[in-house]
């Protein structure tokens, strides 16, 4: 049953919770729609200026019409009802609007001269979001491991007890990871496609200037030249060059490079939102809070970590669609198949809308991160005294004891000790049983307490990296990064 409501149709979560304005527009259809009239008026001016038949009143009339309205979009939607083709369909509603032009809009172009060169700058525009969103996060993360850069705290592998690092230390470890996963952006810098044609000769653009090849390579060069003039300043690098070699389409192994750059950033988000979920249920660190917050329907004192758990479900979204590109890849027959049409308005779109939005929303969480610090220290000692035994062994060995036996009483202490806290569930009181022990006499046991002693250069590292590669950043971006906005 048809309805005007849209309550009534399915939209994707992507677009109504998770992903940000900026980044829906990026993918819209009237942003796509103003870049192919862009397109077509690049490929005008550049037909003018070769001497092909395209007059200078026709270019006018499409400039002077280069806005994509609701009405326009509507149009077209019609014509492709009956075209059942989407760029013959935009060329059809523009004529309406440009009868003068009508007759030379598309003048020896194929569908992929419009639709690639103008996917090829919505990725582009898209990585650019995004790298910047990693930025800023890389910077959020350098100000909260700052704030708690010489916090000792209980290290983990193997999700087992090991050596203390500091609250800070571990934050700007996550910083380093996302710039590590960014890097691969540099390696997929896009460039445009060109005018080649239905199967990448050009052979209908060699048509047009009676076989001269030079003619041709002057139209696609002036073409690219007028596309930089009408984009953004961010943008006209893409046409500084183009790709080499190409059929109908340009290569579809450069989509899954980037979708696999995307999943890259996910994983390491992943792995950030899901430290900092095992951290919650060891109560030392706590997701900003609204006061009228709701954290279970059935408990009402739960407080769970619910923006790192959908960081986590939509990461792992983007990363499954990275098999999805590389099929598409392989599968593209000869000089090309039209089975990549359909999938790729889903794939491409969806996996940085996703990506946006993990992003965004830890930003939103490591802007508000909230540390226990008295649960922090409290889970620290209550191990500590088993990563001391190392040190006291070493100060009992100065003072002329038998190193093996005092790895024997040691051993045998702690594993009294242990017992007790995993059978009944006591206090680790192995300090307290060292302090009667005679191969132990005149080691200071509280110096050995003192967790500082323990982090390594944990203080040093985080420092050095911050001044090495989040400086950069902060002279870019700025320090301060505002999340309260973002959905959540």
């Amino acid at each position: 049953m048809a309805s005007s409501s849209p309550h009534d149709r399915y939209q994707s979560p992507l677009a109504g919770r998770y992903a940000s304005d900026e980044m829906q527009t990026i993918w819209s259809a009237r942003h796509k729609f103003s870049i192919w009239r862009k397109i077509w008026l690049a490929v005008a001016q550049a037909q003018h200026e070769c001497g092909l038949p395209v007059s200078q009143d026709q270019i006018d009339e499409l400039r002077a019409n280069l806005h994509v309205t609701d009405d326009d979009i509507a149009a077209a939607a019609k014509y492709e009802a009956e075209l059942r083709h989407d760029v013959m369909a935009q060329v059809h509603a523009w004529g309406d609007r440009c009868p003068k032009a009508r007759g030379i809009i598309h003048l020896g172009m194929t569908s992929q001269d419009i639709n690639d060169n103008c996917e090829l700058l919505l990725l582009h525009q898209a990585t650019n979001l995004i790298r910047e969103r990693a930025a800023r996060l890389q910077i959020v993360m350098a100000s909260f491991a700052e704030q708690w850069i010489a916090t000792p705290a209980l290290g983990f592998t193997h999700y087992q007890p090991a050596q203390p690092t500091t609250v800070g230390r571990r934050a700007i470890q996550w910083a380093y990871d996302l710039h590590c996963a960014t890097q691969p952006f540099d390696a997929t810098a896009g460039q445009a496609r060109g005018l080649r044609g239905a199967t990448g000769t050009q052979a209908s653009y060699l048509a047009l200037f009676d076989d001269d090849a030079s003619k041709v390579a002057t139209l696609e060069d002036t073409f690219r030249a007028n596309m930089a003039k009408l984009l953004d300043e961010a943008d006209a690098p893409l046409f500084a060059g183009a790709h080499p070699l190409v059929s109908q389409t340009y290569p579809r192994i450069f989509d899954a490079h980037i979708v696999s750059s995307l999943a890259a950033v996910c994983a390491v988000l992943h792995k950030c939102a899901t430290d900092i979920r095992l951290l919650s249920n060891r109560k030392e660190l706590d997701e900003p809070f609204a006061e009228k917050q709701i954290g279970s329907s059935a408990m009402p004192y739960k407080r769970n970590p619910m923006r790192c758990e959908r960081v986590c479900g939509l990461a792992r979204f983007v990363w499954n669609l990275v098999g999805n590109t590389f099929d598409t890849a392989a599968t593209q027959w000869l000089e090309r198949t039209l089975d990549d049409s359909a999938n790729r308005r889903l794939t491409l779109p969806e996996a940085f809308l996703a990506t946006d939005a993990c992003l965004n929303i830890m930003t939103n969480v490591l802007s508000g991160l909230i540390v226990h610090e008295a649960t922090v220290r409290k889970n620290l000692m209550a191990e500590l005294p088993f990563m001391a035994s190392e040190n006291l062994m070493m100060e009992a060995v100065k003072r002329g004891k038998d190193r093996q036996e005092v790895h024997e009483a040691i051993r045998q202490h702690a594993q009294l000790a242990g017992s007790r806290v995993k059978d009944e569930g006591a206090d680790n009181d192995l300090i307290e049983r060292l302090r009667s022990e005679p191969l132990l006499e005149g080691v200071d046991l509280d110096a050995a307490l003192d967790p500082s002693r323990y982090v390594g250069l944990a203080v040093q590292q985080t420092e050095a990296f911050i001044n090495d590669y989040i400086a950069p950043l902060r002279e870019k971006y700025g320090d301060r990064q505002d999340a309260d906005d973002l959905k959540l």
